[in-house]
């Protein structure tokens, strides 16, 4: 049996005809924070490959100056930095104060025109392609020694190098402390996204190539290469990791420079943990087909969650939540009836609508000034918009 289905990319005609109801959204989620006396952050990482000709192709990584100066000149709050695999490089959000919806905007951007922006910038260096994809097939050779996470042997087989949009939560309160330093807060907000994750994965594994690449390790023996995730898990080296004092690879968080040598490398340290504490959502797969504002809108969701439990518990305990496996596919297939895709298991899930309807009429009971075009609650509509984006026909 095969699946097709049509979806909308971030460049879609239809896609853009709804930035306008999923900005009011985004809106309304940050002006409701805010009256709850709080500001959230949310930062977004998005991971993809380039390919070079191999006539003009170089050894060495590209420098990225040109890119990054470019990206500071059109005001987008970012930078492009290289990864891991050749030829794989990552934009990272800047911590520059943005809302989250000039981030879901900032993200926007990138998706659209980042290939344009390298072919233009490093069509000389032989760059003849940008990808932003969940997988890249044979993106690159190599298999690590055993017991080493940077030695090499002579084996050249194929890696197949997965790509993630990895989304960032923090919340400031009125005095501007970051609460996820702040132990029940940060776990909290943490089983937020633990708990919603299943039944939202169709926002953040929006084609049916994000499925493929969570089985890469496991059905091409990367386990040892590759470090994305495979389930819904928690921790600090979980899916969706609370970082405090340490971080995924157990460094120490936020270490700022204290002292200099005359050679102008560090002498000494001191750690700010508190500042850099967050919540990663690492679950994301690279793709033209993610909507950073729905994500946007994902996120502060959760955040809302955490922050009304917060206030309304003194003593805030956080359920334990044992790791969950994620859909297989974007559909529910007949001969897998059991095991249903996360087209439907979105369309017969509630939390996302339901939440964003009960935050529009709060708010709108406050505030006169919200106005919105259609009758419809948000949530409803907006979930509606999702799911319209799949058109999806089964043939045999």
């Amino acid at each position: 049996m095969r699946n097709n289905y049509l979806s909308q990319s971030v460049s879609s005609p239809s896609f853009l005809a709804s930035v306008p109801l999923f900005n009011c959204a985004i809106t309304l989620l940050q002006d409701y924070i805010k009256q709850l006396g709080y500001q959230p952050q949310i930062h977004f990482e998005l991971e993809g490959c380039y390919q070079v000709n191999n006539v003009k192709s170089r050894t060495q990584k590209l420098n990225f100056d040109l890119i990054n100066q470019y990206l500071r000149s059109v005001d987008i709050d970012g930078e492009i930095v290289s990864e891991y695999w050749r030829n794989q490089w990552e934009y990272v959000s800047l911590f520059n104060g943005q809302s989250p919806l000039k981030e879901a905007m900032n993200l926007h951007q990138m998706l659209i025109q980042l290939p344009q922006i390298f072919q233009r910038l490093y069509g000389q260096h032989g760059v003849i392609n940008t990808l932003i994809e969940p997988v890249v097939w044979s993106g690159d050779q190599g298999k690590l020694a055993n017991g080493s996470s940077q030695i090499f042997t002579d084996d050249t087989r194929a890696v197949h190098i997965p790509n993630a949009i990895q989304l960032n939560a923090s919340v400031l309160n009125k005095q501007g402390m970051n609460l996820i330093a702040e132990k029940s807060f940060g776990e909290y907000l943490q089983f937020c996204f633990l708990r919603t994750s299943f039944e939202c994965s169709l926002l953040y594994l929006p084609e049916e190539a994000a499925f493929e690449r969570l089985l890469l390790k496991s059905h091409y023996g990367l386990a040892q290469e590759l470090c994305s995730p495979v389930d819904i898990s928690g921790g600090h080296q979980g899916s969706i990791a609370l970082y405090q004092k340490v971080g995924k690879h157990n460094q120490n968080m936020g270490e700022e420079p204290l002292l200099f040598d005359r050679y102008n490398q560090v002498m000494s340290v001191q750690q700010n943990w508190q500042k850099t504490a967050r919540i990663e959502h690492r679950l994301g797969a690279s793709s033209v087909y993610y909507n950073p504002y729905v994500n946007v809108i994902y996120g502060l969701l959760n955040i809302i969650d955490a922050i009304e439990a917060y206030e309304n518990n003194d003593d805030l305990s956080v359920p334990t939540f044992p790791s969950n496996t994620l859909p297989k596919s974007l559909f529910t297939h007949n001969d897998d009836a059991d095991s249903l895709g996360a087209i439907d298991i979105f369309t017969a899930s509630s939390w996302f609508s339901e939440s964003l309807n009960t935050v529009q009429e709060k708010y709108s009971k406050t505030n006169s000034t919200l106005v919105l075009e259609s009758p419809m609650l948000l949530g409803n509509k907006i979930k509606q918009i999702i799911l319209n984006t799949y058109q999806v026909n089964i043939t045999k």
